[in-house]
């Protein structure tokens, strides 16, 4: 079976520890969580949940990650959380920022490479700013021109503040209250209706608000 050396410690993986690695890496990076045993599973069809939990311990022996078993998603990277590390030493501060949120649904572009310097009050990883429009959340004391700090996540419980997305990936930022057929998202705001979406997404939930100009 092929080997390969990873990038970090050169300890040798083979190919398949290789992708599955990878696999997490992305999600990781991406949504700010690694992946279940389930989706590690599905993503490379393999039937049996003990065939992920093999290559899971053997990447963990080889340091590559560390896992706590009492957690579904608690996947962290030890080469990653050092990349990032070493970004913030060597002239890359602050977190991503990623567009503006508004009263009503907006198109976001999460993948903007602005970022803005909070890291005196928020340092954790998988964080990411955006800038509040308008005013469906004045009564959380949070108006026109603040800044809310997200942990990205893709599910949130029933009352906390989100941003979520509707189908056609829009955004808006909203207190989260699934129903039986749809969820209702909830502005602070006596003036403002709720909005109800069937297929609504969490893309991060508030950690944080910073006031008007940075």
């Amino acid at each position: 079976m092929a080997r390969r050396r990873n990038a970090s410690g050169g300890k040798e993986m083979t190919a398949r520890q290789r992708v599955v690695y990878e696999f997490i890496r992305d999600l990781v990076q991406r949504r700010g969580f690694g992946p279940t045993i389930r989706e590690i599973a599905d993503a490379f069809d393999i039937r049996s949940p003990n065939g992920v939990v093999c290559h899971l311990k053997a990447l963990e022996k080889k340091g590559l990650i560390r896992r706590n078993e009492f957690k579904a998603r608690a996947i962290e990277l030890p080469e990653l959380q050092a990349e990032r590390k070493r970004a913030r030493v060597e002239g890359e501060p602050g977190l991503p920022f990623a567009g503006v949120v508004s009263a009503g649904f907006t198109k976001q572009a999460f993948e903007l490479n602005e970022r803005i310097d909070f890291d005196e009050m928020f340092t954790s990883p998988g964080l990411f700013v955006l800038r509040v429009q308008g005013d469906s959340m004045i009564e959380a004391h949070i108006t026109d021109g603040d800044y809310v700090i997200c942990r990205s996540t893709a599910t949130a419980e029933r009352g906390q503040m989100v941003v979520a997305l509707n189908e056609e990936d829009e955004a808006t930022l909203k207190y989260w209250y699934p129903e039986r057929k749809r969820v209702r998202l909830q502005p602070a705001n006596p003036e403002m209706g709720p909005i109800y979406v069937k297929n609504a997404r969490v893309r991060g939930v508030v950690v944080g608000v910073v006031r008007g100009e940075v």
